[in-house]
């Protein structure tokens, strides 16, 4: 095992490798755990180099035999490579080695599931596969053999020869190892055709195990529904002769982007109506297109160094979301991708993990694959497109593939297309990439009736932090309208561009004072503060044409009520409800939209914003005002819901469109609340008659949430116990679902079950993530949540690391809460970190959250 305690690697101190390299042969004779691997890579000194000495990463290789020129050598092998004299000019290293995929449980390199062959190499996983220049920066052409007795033998780019046991792969466009892919097993392939704008065919194939072939068809739609958005959006063309998407059970991440073999972790592409929710269909179709996207912003353009992740994931985040608002709705999108940005990138810019979208230094890459780099990432890139607007920006982009195409670049490449395109200096927006943390917005109104003039002053902070302990004004692009006493728009929406600490903006010829409707759209990811009366939130939330505004005005009176709740025992304000009231029976309103209007603040938000104001939030007392609150809804709306559970019920076949979705989505929503104050009989009679993964899954977590679920579970089970992606929601939702004293103890019951596998990511993830997201009951005053997610984070480091350090991050907030709290929590890191043999990946995570 490499030093748990490794040097921490720089941004600054990046130098290029001192060799190029021209071309890579791999031949592997596969075998479960003795592989063979021979490498036949051709170098050369690079000019660019300062640096010439030969270093290859390799870990947990035995080395069997090297060779420079066809004469053996003996490198000096470490644990984390070798070094070797090699000649002044171009030369041939040969190298065999062995590999044990069987007992490769970490799910990096080349590892086996369920009997299948599988690769992840992304970020440093080649490594352990080869001995190799392993950094994005190092880019070739591959040609790869594969000697096995397996019906499928898969790699990169284009299929060369293939007969019994044996195939050649060769892929002509170059690549770092980080992308190269290998797959061999027992498969079955679904199979389509795509014709590019060109008129190319290229085939398309979902190899999936032998059973699951039923689950195919949607992520073969989403992927030729990819690839058709980017060449008419981006202008993009796919450019091998077939593209190949593989499912694992197994594995760290959603997918992984490897050029012409994408894998996928079988949670991300497997889908049918009566095993996969609305939610899962949008998932897929989302990752399937991010996967693809990355042909062109991670394959085609890489990123220089593992600090310009962001470069690639966050620019095709960023693609991915313009592609759900293409294919559903893009209000909606936005009002989810916001949610999901304020409660996992704005608790990390919150906490002991927060780092710029670019960080300055890391110890373990894998622990930088963080909602920052990706989602805040992709906020960056919408604020820069917002700026330079959307005929500048394709203009941007089309420069950047033309100019970077085979490149590994970095933020100042990107950044200076823009400037080439727009003539912009954006020396002040690159803060952006470079500062940690949360900008907080202020603004304060000034009314002049005389004039008929408004002002608007803005002042923005961002919280110092240790990694930027002094931050510098950011460039805030705000999207600002002006709704009219009547509801009518006053003025086309305004882009405000600030770049100081403080600035005022003008708005004039008004003839009435209109409402401020302020940061449209969510135009940048920052902490609004703006002290709107309840009046002007009720104005905007009845009539802002804004959709993303109209749902934050109700979230934020909703959120109020809750404070108010909590803080001084109010009951739910009877003006927010009234105003719902009107909205819900609003049939121009899409359904979805409505169904997030029924949505309320999270435990975490209620417990963030607490915090922010000074108070130490007590899960408990949070939980039993989201109790309380949803109660009064459902007696105050009853009526209504039943109108709504009615005439939205779907009764057509199952479509997992965006129409028949957003229906299924507020019909759930309204029979979550008429539960409360009907019983159980709507849900029961949902759940037996659903035909559709969606309302079973939907009407069980009811039945279970109200205390009436034991039967349902136990029909479940049976109907499911075959299925395992079924079975990870059955686990999952028992957790989800309990009473906030219950959920330790039913999380722990589930790892006593049979079918618990604790070493595959998915189930360990659907028992142990949902107790990290049960606020209340993960932080239940006992502390018996963080003893038992520690116990098993322990147990699963030596075998997974990667799932065991992003797991701890559930206890990154911990400093909010009270003293008692954080003395459990204490106990349990430092409980942790003295487990002799730590990964260097949880350690630094640990470390990181204990320091806080």
């Amino acid at each position: 095992m490499r030093d748990a305690t490794p040097q921490t690697i720089y941004l600054s101190d990046y130098q290029p490798f001192g060799y190029l390299v021209d071309e890579v042969a791999l031949t592997f004779d596969l075998d479960p755990h003795q592989t063979r691997v021979k490498s036949r890579i051709a170098f050369r000194p690079n000019p660019d180099a300062a640096d010439s000495r030969f270093f290859l990463h390799g870990e947990d290789l035995k080395l069997i035999s090297a060779q420079i020129d066809g004469r053996s050598v003996t490198p000096e092998v470490t644990e984390t490579g070798l070094t070797c004299d090699v000649p002044d000019g171009p030369f041939i290293w040969e190298a065999e080695v062995e590999i044990d995929p069987k007992r490769n449980t970490a799910l990096e390199g080349l590892y086996m599931s369920n009997g299948m062959y599988c690769t992840q190499c992304e970020a440093e996983g080649f490594r352990k596969i080869t001995y190799y220049p392993d950094r994005p920066d190092v880019m070739s052409v591959f040609t790869v053999t594969i000697n096995g007795p397996h019906p499928v033998l898969l790699s990169n780019g284009n299929p060369v020869a293939q007969g019994p046991n044996h195939a050649e792969w060769h892929d002509p466009w170059p690549k770092p190892a980080y992308l190269f892919a290998l797959v061999a097993g027992d498969l079955v392939a679904h199979s389509d055709r795509f014709t590019t704008m060109s008129g190319r065919e290229v085939d398309l194939n979902l190899y999936v195990r032998p059973g699951d072939e039923g689950k195919c068809a949607f992520g073969m739609e989403a992927l030729k529904a990819s690839m058709k958005w980017d060449e008419e959006v981006y202008g993009r063309e796919y450019d091998l002769d077939l593209f190949n998407i593989v499912a694992v059970d197994d594995f760290n991440m959603g997918a992984m982007e490897n050029k012409g073999l994408n894998i996928f972790n079988s949670a991300a592409v497997l889908a049918s109506p009566e095993t996969s929710t609305d939610d899962n269909f949008e998932r897929i179709e989302a990752i399937i297109a991010h996967e693809y996207f990355h042909n062109w912003t991670g394959n085609r353009i890489t990123c220089r160094d593992w600090f310009q992740l962001c470069l690639k994931e966050g620019l095709t985040v960023y693609r991915d979301s313009q592609f759900t608002s293409d294919m559903r709705s893009a209000p909606v999108k936005r009002i989810s991708d916001v949610i999901d940005l304020r409660s996992r990138q704005f608790a990390e810019d919150q906490g002991p993990l927060a780092h710029p979208v670019r960080p300055e230094s890391f110890q373990e890459i894998n622990n930088f694959y963080t909602a920052t780099v990706y989602e805040k990432g992709a906020e960056v890139i919408g604020m820069l497109k917002t700026l330079v607007g959307d005929e500048a920006y394709a203009k941007a982009l089309d420069l950047y593939f033309e100019r970077h195409d085979g490149d590994a670049a970095t933020i100042e490449d990107w950044l200076k297309v823009f400037e080439d395109t727009t003539g912009r200096d954006l020396t002040q927006f690159k803060r952006w990439y470079s500062q940690a943390g949360t900008p907080h917005l202020a603004v304060t109104e000034a009314w002049d009736a005389g004039k008929g003039v408004l002002t608007l002053s803005f002042t923005q902070h961002t919280p110092p932090s240790v990694a930027t302990p002094d931050p510098a004004p950011q460039v805030l692009p705000i999207a600002v309208g002006l709704v009219g006493p009547d509801g009518s728009e006053v003025a086309p929406t305004r882009i405000l561009e600030m770049t100081e600490a403080q600035q005022s903006f003008v708005f004039d010829g008004l003839d009435e004072r209109p409402v401020a409707s302020i940061l449209r759209g969510f135009s940048a990811p920052v902490v609004l503060e703006h002290d709107q009366s309840k009046q002007e939130r009720l104005h905007l939330l009845a009539h802002d044409s804004d959709a993303f505004n109209r749902w934050e005005a109700g979230r934020t009176l909703a959120r109020q009520s809750l404070l108010d709740t909590i803080l001084l025992s109010s009951a739910p304000d009877a003006a927010w409800l009234d105003a719902l009231d009107l909205l819900l029976t609003d049939e121009t309103l899409e359904p979805a939209f409505r169904a997030l209007m029924l949505g309320l603040p999270s435990h975490a938000e209620l417990a963030s914003t607490l915090h922010t104001k000074g108070h130490t939030p007590d899960p408990a007392a949070i939980h039993e005002a989201i109790e309380t609150t949803r109660d009064a809804m459902a007696h105050r709306f009853a009526d209504v819901l039943g109108q709504l559970y009615a005439r939205h019920m779907v009764d057509a076949p199952y479509r997992p469109d965006a129409e028949q979705s957003g229906k299924r989505a507020l019909t759930n929503a309204a029979l979550s609340l008429l539960t409360r104050v009907q019983g159980p009989d709507r849900a029961e009679g949902q759940y037996a008659q659903a035909d559709n993964m969606t309302q079973q899954l939907s009407a069980l977590g009811t039945l279970v949430r109200t205390g009436h679920g034991d039967k349902a579970l136990s029909d479940f089970e049976t109907r499911w116990q075959n299925d395992r992606l079924v079975m990870d929601k059955w686990f999952g939702l028992q957790v989800s679902q309990a009473s906030p004293d219950d959920a330790t103890e039913v999380a722990q019951r589930l790892t006593e079950h049979a079918d618990f596998n604790w070493k595959n990511p998915n189930r360990f993830r659907a028992v142990f993530g949902s107790l990290a997201m049960h606020h209340a009951g993960f932080h239940h005053v006992s502390g018996k949540g963080y003893t038992l997610l520690a116990e098993w984070l322990m147990r699963l480091d030596p075998v997974n690391p990667q799932t065991t350090a992003r797991m701890c991050s559930a206890f990154q907030t911990w400093r909010r809460y009270d003293a008692a709290r954080q003395a459990k929590i204490e106990v349990e890191l430092d409980r942790m970190l003295a487990q002799p043999g730590l990964s260097r990946d949880t350690r630094e995570m640990l470390s990181r959250i204990r320091e806080a």
